[in-house]
């Protein structure tokens, strides 16, 4: 009997945990025993994720850029990263921004819903601690970023997941300081990192074999987690144009893997459904680039020396389903209160958006700290801020699960082109958890 495939036992995982949390929502103490019992083994499951994410990053990018021969390719490799996440993020807000201005959900809200939501969310712990993070960044400095950007301490970086870029940082420079040696100077380090790359992706596998229980577990919780339900309605609207513009994102992103990489796009979102399901399960992009890393080196063909770098930048960068949502979610809240946009104002919500999307941390809830900054970049009054993110709140963490499978989706495609333009596009290499499992049995 054929076995089921990973991406067909995550989707059961996911569909039996919304049935199991709805039914739970039904008993007395359902609740509670889904977050004693059940949240922890969703916890323990991202957690470990999480572990490995560092190491890695640490061994995939050094190993790499130490197996380049020519310097000149990781320069090459590199500018095409970049370019590309910059053209695809300003796509995705443009199309969000198209919809939202079309579409107009803001002007279906009532006056009283907006009152319902500014009394339950306005004063929320959580929306305050966002307004505050957001204030700290703007105040920074404009090259604050880069600076951001240089450890003072790696092992300190390494302890941190929210310090990626500082690991990608390092790793860089260590990778291109191994080249720098030669060859022969370098080996010894080098199959440390290479042995290290191995071991990881490994564990990546045996982490994967929990997926189906964990999303299980996962889903079950937001589901006892959601808000009041009339609330969730009245917000449909908006939050339908959002879905409908990671919709066309993902069919932008098909057209790129049939277009330029020459590949069938039906295959590419096969390859790559675990990462998405998972994507969509934790809302984190960081939890899920060691998926994501494994995907689209052994699934779908792209070389290590492309994807060590492209996917944790990416990761860290490439925003295109945060984006497209600050888009929409921006405009929403000045048509829901009844303030205008001029086109120049719209105009720096696609650039502030795009800023912002560079070195926001890739955990749940970070859309909304960007939200915050685009909106205060367009002049919404301080005294209205509150009110604006209370009007989107009680669906940020389901449209946060759908930006971030578009964001790890992007991530994807992003690596497959640059390899395809580099020459670093091969066949699929899988590899499963048990290969050697006979040599230790």
């Amino acid at each position: 009997m054929k076995k089921l495939a990973l991406h067909w036992k995550i989707l059961i995982g996911m569909v039996l945990g919304i049935i199991f949390g709805y039914i739970m929502l039904q008993i007395d103490g359902g609740k509670g025993f889904i977050s004693d019992w059940i949240k922890p083994f969703g916890s323990i499951f991202v957690k470990l994720l999480k572990l490995i994410a560092v190491p890695l990053i640490l061994a995939s990018l050094i190993k790499g850029i130490s197996d380049l021969k020519d310097i000149s390719k990781f320069k090459n490799i590199g500018i095409r990263t970049i370019g590309i996440y910059i053209m695809t993020t300003v796509i995705a807000i443009s199309i969000g921004l198209v919809l939202v201005n079309v579409l107009q959900p803001g002007d279906g809200v009532s006056e009283e819903t907006i009152a319902k939501l500014t009394t339950t969310y306005s004063e929320n712990s959580s929306v305050k601690g966002k307004i505050a993070e957001a204030t700290k960044q703007v105040e920074s400095g404009p090259l604050q970023f880069l600076e951001d950007m240089v450890p003072d301490n790696a092992f300190k970086a390494m302890s941190n997941n929210g310090l990626m870029l500082q690991v990608i940082f390092f790793a860089i420079i260590l990778g291109i300081s191994m080249l720098l040696i030669g060859e022969k100077r370098a080996k010894p380090m080098k199959d440390i990192f290479d042995s290290l790359n191995d071991v990881v992706l490994k564990m990546v596998d045996l982490i994967m074999l929990f997926a189906p229980y964990a999303v299980f577990a996962l889903l079950a919780n937001v589901v006892v987690s959601s808000g009041d339900p009339d609330i969730l309605i009245a917000l449909a609207q908006y939050s339908g144009v959002v879905v409908l513009g990671l919709v066309l994102m993902v069919v932008f992103y098909t057209v790129l893997v049939g277009t330029f990489a020459k590949k069938n796009p039906f295959w590419f979102l096969k390859q790559i459904s675990p990462a998405q399901l998972l994507a969509f399960s934790t809302s984190s992009s960081a939890a899920t680039l060691p998926v994501t890393m494994e995907r689209v080196e052994e699934h779908i063909g792209v070389d290590k020396e492309v994807s060590s770098f492209v996917l944790p930048v990416g990761a860290t960068i490439n925003m295109d389903g945060t984006s497209l949502y600050q888009a929409v979610a921006a405009v929403f809240i000045f048509q829901a209160l009844g303030l205008d946009l001029t086109f120049g104002d719209q105009l720096t919500i696609v650039l502030t958006a795009l800023l912002a999307s560079i070195g926001s941390a890739a955990v749940p809830g970070a859309g909304m700290v960007m939200l915050v900054i685009v909106l205060e970049s367009v002049e919404l009054p301080p005294e209205l801020l509150p009110i604006g993110l209370a009007l989107i709140f009680a669906v940020d963490r389901p449209l946060d699960m759908c930006r971030t499978v578009i964001n790890v989706t992007g991530d994807a495609t992003v690596s497959m082109l640059v390899a395809k333009s580099v020459g670093k596009l091969g066949e699929p290499n899988i590899k499963n958890w048990d290969d050697h499992y006979d040599e230790v049995k």
